[in-house]
Order: C-alpha cells, then structure tokens, then sequence
C-alpha cells in the first residue's frame, strides 16, 4: 500500500475535546476512525475513547495480515462498542450512558469499505468530483429524504445535531455499511465530524484537498473550519488520505508499506486526555483520576475486543 494521510482533532471552542480520531495500518491493511463524543451525554468522551480504542485493538487482533472480512469487521466492532458503552455505565453506576457518532474505513487489496452510526461522515473524492459518501442518521437528513428541505439547508438547520442512531443509546444502533468500493490513486478518503462539515461543504473540501499536497492543505482547511465556526464553534477533526502518491512533493511523506513485518502495526491516535467526570460536569481532572479513567476504559475494551 501507497498512501499519504494527515490527522487532527481540535476542540474548537469548546471546554472540552469529545472527539477522538486513529488510524493504523499493517503491510496490507489500513484502519481510519472517528468518533464524536455527544454533548449533553455524561461522558462523551469516555465513549469516543472506548470505540476508537476497540476499533484499534480488535482491528490489530483480526488483520493478519488482512480482515476475511471488511464489513462484517465494520459491523461487528460497532455492536461491539455500543455493548461496551453500556457496561462501563453499569459498572459504574452512571446516570445515563455515555454516547457517541462514529465513522470507519477500511481499505484493503485496494478497495474500501465504510460504516457509520451518526452523523459523523466520509466522503470519497476522485478528480475533484464527490462520488460517494455516508448519510446522516439525523432528523434533517430525513426531512432532505422527504424533499421538505434542501441538501444545502442541513448545515444550517436548527435540527442538525437531532440525531436517530448512536453507540450507547436506548435502543441498537442503525449500521449502514457500504459496498466494496474500488480506489484508484489520486483518491482521497476524508472522515469528519459535524463540527468541521457544518462549516465546510464537500465542494469546498474537494477543492483544498485535490489541489496541492493534503499534509499542506489539509491543516489550512481545519484552521478556517475553527475561524468559522467563531464563539460556538463546535469540536472538529479531520482524517483526510491520499490513495497512491501522485506528486513529487508527497514523494517523501508518503506511507509505503511493503516492507513491514507481518504482524507488524504503525498506529497515530490523538493524545487527547481530558475527561468529564462520570456525572457529566465538566471540570478538571486530577492527573490521578485521568490515570484512573484510562484504567478502566481499558478493562471494559477488553472486555468486548475478542
């Protein structure tokens, strides 16, 4: 595999960072995830931090060297993670669970393959041109379903962030899985949250990323998305791949895995650590109830990884 990647999340105006954002790869497969900690949910960082860290372990556990199968992987580890969720908040004895959006991607024998719960997105561009990309689970999306409203009208609709489907909530998440979807170089594979595609339509997305080089552009088009965004601005994180290398200046930066071991992983998740506490207040943590915390996120992943 020949790929350039960039990643970063950032916590716009916010007091707290919900998000969390990982990729990892092997000689012949490759994991992008995003998930977005829902607001107004006790915890919903812990609940990003559970699924993105899930996704990472059982996919390091699966590929060797590659999934049997993509989407069944997809399908399995986001039921996976919405059981995780509600036994760390039976096991503590939360309130409420904590809840969160996701997105992930796999790419494998050049094909990709997608699954979403929420309102986290892909798209996949080629030659500038958008040519696929997942739907919201969203009270706006429905009424863009319904022709009472346009596509151009959901990022400013008042009911943009109601949505039907996430990890932790009352009822199983709806999954929607995608086709084996064959990449050719020069595509680019993006995952966001609502904080950066709110502020930011696709076209717009396809003209900085096609361009130029995506290790340039891509920071470019994340600090407009926060300038944007203003006072209010909401969390925002990016996971933005170029298939195949296609100029000489992302000769250099590009991802060539051909010589990696089997068995072998690189992996680049956010260092973020910052945690509500399990009440929901948003407050400071103790650098011993963040240790803390992380202990026992981890035990609840193991618990659902295998």
């Amino acid at each position: 595999m020949r790929f350039t990647i960039f990643q970063e999340s950032r916590k716009g105006s916010r007091k707290v960072n919900q998000d969390r954002v990982a990729y990892t790869y092997g000689r012949d497969t490759l994991m992008l995830v995003i998930a977005d900690g829902m607001g107004g949910h006790a915890g919903g960082e812990i609940a990003a931090q559970i699924t993105v860290r899930l996704f990472i372990e059982r996919f390091q556990q699966e590929a060797k060297p590659v999934l049997k199968n993509p989407l069944k992987f997809l399908q399995d580890t986001l039921l996976r993670a919405h059981a995780a969720l509600g036994s760390y908040a039976n096991q503590f004895s939360m309130l409420e669970t904590p809840r969160t959006t996701c997105v992930a991607v796999i790419v494998q024998a050049g094909h990709a393959y997608w699954a979403h719960v929420g309102d986290s997105r892909f798209y996949l561009f080629r030659q500038g041109g958008l040519i696929a990309s997942t739907k919201d689970h969203s009270k706006v999306q429905y009424l863009v379903d319904q022709g009472v409203i346009g596509a151009h009208e959901v990022a400013e609709h008042p009911d943009r962030n109601k949505i039907f489907s996430c990890l932790g909530g009352l009822v199983d998440p709806v999954i929607d899985l995608s086709r084996r979807t064959p990449l050719r170089s020069g595509d680019i594979l993006v995952l966001c949250t609502d904080g950066m595609w709110s502020v930011m339509p696709p076209s717009e997305i396809a003209t900085y990323l096609t361009s130029t080089p995506i290790l340039k552009t891509a920071p470019q088009m994340l600090r407009e998305a926060e300038r944007r965004g203003g006072p209010d601005g909401d969390n925002l994180s990016l996971i933005a791949v170029r298939w195949g290398a296609e100029t000489l200046a992302e000769e250099a930066s590009s991802t060539i895995t051909e010589t990696m071991g089997l068995g072998e992983f690189q992996t680049e998740l956010d260092k973020t650590v910052t945690l509500t506490d399990r009440k929901g207040t948003q407050r400071d943590l103790t650098d011993d109830e963040i240790e803390r915390a992380i202990v026992e996120i981890q035990s609840t992943i193991r618990k659902f990884r295998r």
